[in-house]
């Protein structure tokens, strides 16, 4: 998250967007967006030409050279009129045909792409603004990015609240993504998790873009994500290509109806879906309603994860605790077909504060590998107490917090075997579970010690009692005196 000076700067950009007439807080978004992008374009040509120079290669181009004027640095020198008439009419035209023809997920969301800003001395404060603003660092450009998401007023109105991005980071660190996953989040947004297992990819494989498949896989064929709403695929797409990937999958669908037809072709999902509301029976695809049969979205999500998955894929999603403990059929019958036919590996309980300020309900992250063949053993449970931050509706920082312990024991559960249930995290057997009626909650297992107190017989608390009172008697009496 982003704090002090920083929030600042961001806060009164906003502004300058409200009292020029855009006062959607999605437009506000969609508009920064594009001059966010239309400067990293710039930032990353800056880059290449270093590069090439140190290397003694050709310059690879994103701006030919006769449209060397529409780079950010060299239009933001202009006057608010001039500043104008390229950004409107030349640059904003050029980056939605960035792509040319082909068919990739930045052209098909940008065509409709409108350029609200509606006079030049506006513009001109709005780009004066985001030249302030420090961009270079990946994680303070995706916190700017959850920040500006926050402001969203309808969030969490139809289930769309966003994911916070250190939650994001812990569960990609959780799976750790590898150069040949085929990586998609079906309730994509603005893409936060397809971003964030990208920055974890080159951090972690110094291979990844030396090898052509492997790099051609990156840019091409690793990221896919779902969503319906094309503002969020706008923001989405632009944010994964900011972040270095060439063409992601971004797809307009919605992911539980019968339009969806995959199966079986993922090895990773990482995922936020949304869970809340129903839908209807004939909106749904018939082949998750027989793993489930409800109107749930959670659960028909969790069933989408196990048809689109290949055996052998894992999946980290985030669940509401209903679907931990709920005692309708549906409920249980998504858990016991994960714990019987699968393998369940955690439940990581999150605080009911995690989605605050835009919702303050509870949830879990839920870790399981598709099988189809069982393999459930022992499921380990973590209770999150804390994130780094409050958990009301401000959300400062605070020192404690549970993520890197969770990561550190997550991968080294050998040493988690004999812990007990008083602890943080523990294992729990799978008979137990199943005997349970396959309830998943932690609070089901968790074990409270109770301090023994020992209080003095009740003859001794009396008497002391009584000397008490006399002494207050005694001086009562005293101060009668002095009156």
């Amino acid at each position: 998250m982003i704090a002090g000076e920083l929030r600042s700067k961001v806060d009164k950009i906003w502004e300058v967007f409200w009292t020029g007439g855009i006062t959607n807080p999605l437009s506000v978004i969609e508009q920064f967006t594009y001059l966010l992008f239309i400067k990293g374009l710039d930032d990353k040509q800056t880059d290449l030409e270093r590069n090439a120079e140190f290397l003694g290669i050709e310059v690879e181009k994103i701006f030919k050279d006769e449209q060397q004027n529409y780079r950010w640095h060299k239009f933001k020198q202009l006057s608010a009129v001039d500043m104008y008439d390229i950004v409107s009419k030349k640059v904003f035209p050029f980056i939605k045909t960035l792509h040319g023809e082909k068919e990739s997920a930045f052209t098909k969301y940008m065509s409709d792409a409108i350029f609200m800003i509606p006079t030049p001395q506006m513009l001109e404060k709005i780009v004066t603004n985001i030249d302030q603003l420090p961009l270079t660092d990946g994680d303070t450009k995706g916190d700017l990015y959850e920040y500006l998401l926050s402001k969203v007023a309808t969030a969490g109105t139809n289930g769309q609240f966003r994911t916070p991005r250190h939650i994001i980071k812990m569960m990609v660190e959780l799976m750790r993504p590898t150069p040949t996953d085929i990586i998609i989040d079906p309730a994509a947004g603005s893409a936060g998790f397809l971003v964030e297992a990208g920055e974890y990819l080159k951090r972690n494989n110094e291979d990844l873009f030396v090898i052509k498949e492997l790099k051609d896989h990156y840019n091409n064929d690793m990221f896919y994500g779902n969503d319906m709403d094309r503002t969020m695929l706008r923001i989405g797409a632009m944010n994964m290509m900011l972040h270095g990937v060439e063409s992601p999958n971004i797809e307009y669908r919605d992911s539980l109806s019968e339009t969806n037809k995959d199966r079986e072709k993922y090895t990773l999902i990482l995922a936020n879906p949304p869970f809340k509301g129903s839908l209807d029976f004939d909106s749904v695809s018939a082949d998750l309603l027989k793993i489930t049969k409800t109107k749930k979205t959670e659960l028909l999500f969790l069933a989408l994860f196990l048809r689109t998955l290949k055996k052998g894929g894992r999946c980290a999603s985030i669940v509401p605790d209903g679907v931990l403990f709920g005692s309708s059929n549906a409920h249980k019958d998504i858990r016991k077909e994960i714990v019987e036919n699968h393998q369940l590996h955690a439940i990581i309980s999150m605080p009911s504060g995690v989605f605050k300020p835009y919702a303050g309900v509870s949830t879990a992250i839920m870790i399981f590998t598709k099988t189809g063949a069982g393999g459930t053993d022992n499921v380990w449970f973590y209770d999150m107490q804390a994130d780094g931050f409050s958990l009301d509706d401000k959300r400062q920082a605070v020192d404690e917090n549970d993520i890197d312990d969770i990561i550190s024991r997550y991968r080294n559960l050998e040493n988690e075997k004999n812990r007990k249930r008083t602890e943080k995290s523990f294992f729990v057997s799978k008979d137990n579970i199943v005997n349970n009626d396959y309830d998943l909650s932690i609070n089901k297992y968790k074990e409270i010690e109770h301090e023994v107190i020992e209080y003095d017989p009740p003859k001794v608390i009396i008497e002391r009692i009584k000397k008490l009172e006399n002494q207050i008697l005694e001086g009562l009496d005293e101060l009668e005196r002095m009156v």
